[in-house]
């Protein structure tokens, strides 16, 4: 049985556990077993590839970016114990009041995290991967009130746990803090390794990567969404996306217990083969999710046009207003005024159009504040 690190005592809270320090990457003693990806890495590289040509359905990549990062910012925080939903964000972003104020905040937080990320690791002049950009990233998802006192941006100073009511039954205890920073160097070393003939595949690095990362848990909090968060900037980084359409997090959180199962087996068991296995399959089950999504997307926004452009009185406006719906699918009549920089009652006007059509709905009932939902559209995110 490989092993794929050891144990050390670390004392917190009274007592004294064994806290385990994780090996350098890549495995060693055995190495990785080729036989147990390969056919699995190619399946999920080609979903990949074929996911590129179909984005190309939709006219517009910002259509498709605004859901799928969204659906990857939800489902991350949802494997985290956030109850928001898809709807729930939309109003926040609609400017309607939402109940569970303190979960949309988390994903919103997660969407400014990753959109920073993006952004900077794109910027030839931005950080490169790195234990300094995560540290950025961790300060923006923890922002607000629930991550005040975590530490945003901080590596942690004192011993974590996962799992149990105390250290003692705890599930996992990662690696005493003075460990950590030596840890993550190792990492980064590992990350930006260059490539050579016996270079592991990509998306099988990007796999020992989250565990190596998860296995550190290197912040008090929100190391399972940087974690993830890691997963989609490689996967751009690395040239196997152009851009970030696929949400992993969606089968990770539809197969949490076995995705938990898969990390602890790692360190306990040292089955890396285990993990990787699980890991692309994922990858592939997500990017056919993807392409589903997209081609069911296309087909409602064409059928949506046709009767749009076949409507007997339509305007510029009302056209203008159709091309925006799928980058704010709930909105109020102000924010058409602001997004078409027109009149009240130009888009007014407009919104009427395609409630007429049934393309759009209002919600609220009320004469006035009114908020209209493309509610076909939401729906189909929603599933």
């Amino acid at each position: 049985m490989r092993t794929t690190g050891s144990y050390v005592i670390s004392t917190t809270l009274g007592e004294s556990v064994r806290a385990f320090v994780p090996n350098t990457l890549p495995p060693s003693s055995p190495v990785l077993d080729a036989a147990s990806y390969m056919d699995l890495n190619r399946t999920a590289e080609i979903s990949l590839a074929r996911l590129e040509g179909v984005a190309g359905l939709v006219p517009s990549i910002d259509w498709l970016l605004y859901s799928a990062i969204r659906k990857e910012a939800l489902l991350t925080s949802q494997i985290e114990g956030t109850q928001a939903t898809l709807v729930d964000l939309f109003d926040k972003e609609a400017g309607l009041a939402v109940s569970n104020t303190d979960d949309v905040e988390e994903v919103t937080n997660y969407l400014r995290a990753f959109r920073w990320t993006q952004d900077t690791l794109r910027d030839p002049k931005g950080l490169p991967m790195s234990v300094r950009l995560l540290r950025q990233a961790h300060r923006l998802l923890m922002d607000g009130a629930r991550g005040a006192g975590r530490q945003p941006g901080e590596l942690r100073k004192s011993q974590n746990w996962i799992g149990g009511t105390r250290p003692g039954n705890a599930v996992f205890v990662p690696p005493p803090p003075d460990h950590v920073p030596a840890l993550l160097a190792d990492l980064e070393r590992f990350i930006h390794q260059a490539d050579t003939p016996d270079t592991l595949p990509p998306l099988v690095r990007i796999g020992l990567v989250h565990v190596q990362f998860e296995t550190i848990h290197p912040f008090l909090d929100g190391n399972g969404r940087i974690g993830r968060l890691l997963i989609a900037a490689l996967m751009e980084q690395w040239g196997l996306l152009s851009q970030p359409l696929v949400y992993v997090s969606g089968y990770l959180k539809q197969h949490q217990s076995e995705y938990y199962q898969r990390l602890s087996a790692v360190r306990t068991n040292g089955d890396w083969e285990g993990w990787i296995a699980f890991f692309l399959e994922g990858v592939a089950r997500a990017t056919d999710t993807a392409e589903r999504g997209i081609v069911a997307l296309a087909s409602l926004i064409n059928t949506d046009r046709r009767r749009l452009l076949q409507a007997p009185k339509i305007t510029p406006a009302s056209i203008r207003l159709f091309e925006l719906l799928p980058l704010m699918p709930i909105f109020s009549i102000d924010q058409v005024c602001e997004r078409l920089n027109t009149t009240f009652p130009t888009a007014t006007a407009a919104v009427k159009t395609l409630e007429t059509l049934g393309i759009v709905a209002e919600q609220t009932g009320q004469k006035k504040n009114r908020h209209y939902s493309y509610q076909a559209y939401v729906e189909l995110l929603s599933n």
